[in-house]
């Protein structure tokens, strides 16, 4: 959920902070079950509360199956994890949860697969990245909401005065644009933003545009060259020469948001969220693919948060329900729209790319199909990334640790954590 940070760090989410809002789809009545689904709340800074759209959703849901109360609990994003865990310690999951981790859940036997819960025509309608993310051992029990690609944003304002007439195609022309704009006054060029908010994407980003990334199908595999050649090249190439910032290794990706906005920042990796408050904040901007290293479009690091279906309220029939629905055309587009986020279905994302109101996301939806995921499908990845979050941004540091140290040190709590996983 980094993605949202830089619009939510702020904001006073006091109103929803404690559990049990209860939004139902209707009022109670005999014969009818309740289903449980928990949460994440968010500021309306981000763009339509979602609480708005979840409780729309659940009333159009209750219309059509009367027999189902929605009994909708909101925590605050940044708890979400945390209070999902407790509650499944304490032997009470949810029905249903949103959550950024899956994995340790679907291992433990805690979930329905996803074709236990879906028609099949729903099912398959996921659009085939997103899906095969949310596997573990080759069953998808991840179930993708409120997705995001990024692409390279920059400032036409800033290019222009640069001499810049669009953007970089590769990662010399990177550099090349990088010290134009240097030379042109600009605070920071490209905001690398390797600080330990969001520097798994932003690491992520550049290795998978080398062709390297975390895992393979073997598992963890930080050390491969490529991955070890995308940071000497950023260390020796960008940020010793001052074209990243001063500090690319304590830059967030909420400061690099808010840098871009205020025109200190000229080009950065970013999401279709930065969009409207681009346009909000009269920052004139385009944006292109982010660049492989010899030239054309680097797979884009796929983000999404998951939805779980949970088998201990023995509620499948009830989980079926509602989550084909709120996967149907109609619902799916609202999350496309309203959060800054994409829809995860081919129908869905082919609605929206065909209305005038969806056409400043087409480019984003078009290049979700070649996104690439962290490992989420592995239960030991919330620590690993944990540690990715704090040392890779060492790697580009000019006097810091050699880039091969950071990773085979990452290679090594990977495997200890794979370890450690097993056994639990």
């Amino acid at each position: 959920m980094h993605r949202r940070q830089f619009l939510l760090g702020a904001s006073s989410l006091a109103a929803t902070a404690g559990l049990g809002v209860g939004l139902t789809g209707c009022s109670g009545g005999s014969g009818r079950s309740t289903l449980t689904v928990l949460a994440a709340s968010y500021d309306k800074s981000v763009g339509s509360g979602i609480t708005e759209q979840w409780n729309d959703v659940i009333h159009a849901f209750g219309r059509k199956h009367p027999d189902i109360e929605v009994d909708l609990q909101l925590v605050p994003f940044t708890r979400i994890d945390q209070e999902l865990a407790r509650r499944v310690k304490d032997g009470d999951p949810p029905d249903i949860s949103q959550g950024n981790v899956f994995a340790g859940y679907a291992e433990d036997g805690d979930l329905y697969h996803a074709s236990d819960v879906f028609k099949i025509p729903v099912q398959a309608d996921f659009i085939a990245s997103f899906a095969q993310a949310g596997e573990v051992d080759f069953a998808q029990y991840g179930i993708p909401f409120l997705a995001s690609t990024p692409r390279l944003f920059y400032n036409t304002a800033l290019f222009e005065r640069a001499g810049l007439s669009g953007p970089p195609g590769s990662w010399a022309e990177l550099r090349s644009a990088a010290q134009a704009l240097k030379k042109a006054g600009v605070h920071t060029p490209y905001g690398l933003a390797m600080g330990p908010e969001a520097a798994e994407d932003e690491a992520l980003a550049w290795m998978l545009a080398a062709d390297g990334g975390y895992a393979s199908s073997a598992g963890y595999d930080f050390v491969k060259s490529e991955n070890v050649h995308a940071l000497i090249w950023l260390r020796t190439r960008l940020v010793a020469d001052g074209l990243a910032g001063p500090d690319p290794a304590g830059l967030t990706r909420t400061k690099a948001y808010e840098g871009f906005l205020k025109g200190r920042i000229a080009m950065m990796n970013a999401h279709p969220l930065l969009l409207g408050s681009a346009r909000q904040a009269k920052v004139p901007c385009a944006h292109a693919p982010f660049p492989k290293e010899n030239g054309g479009a680097a797979p884009p690091v796929g983000l999404s948060d998951w939805l779980m279906a949970f088998r201990a309220g023995g509620r499948r029939k009830e989980c079926s329900a509602f989550l084909n629905f709120l996967y149907q055309v109609t619902s799916v587009r609202r999350y496309g729209t309203g959060q800054g986020t994409l829809p995860v279905t081919v129908s869905g994302s082919r609605a929206l790319r065909s209305e005038p109101a969806g056409k400043p996301l087409r480019a984003f939806i078009d290049q979700m199909p070649d996104a690439e995921f962290q490992p989420m499908g592995r239960r030991s990845w919330p620590a690993v990334r944990t540690r990715v979050q704090r040392t890779i941004g060492k790697a580009v540091e000019p006097k810091g640790p050699s880039p091969r140290a950071v990773l085979d040190a990452l290679q090594k709590a990977a495997d200890e954590a794979e370890r450690t996983a097993q056994h639990q």
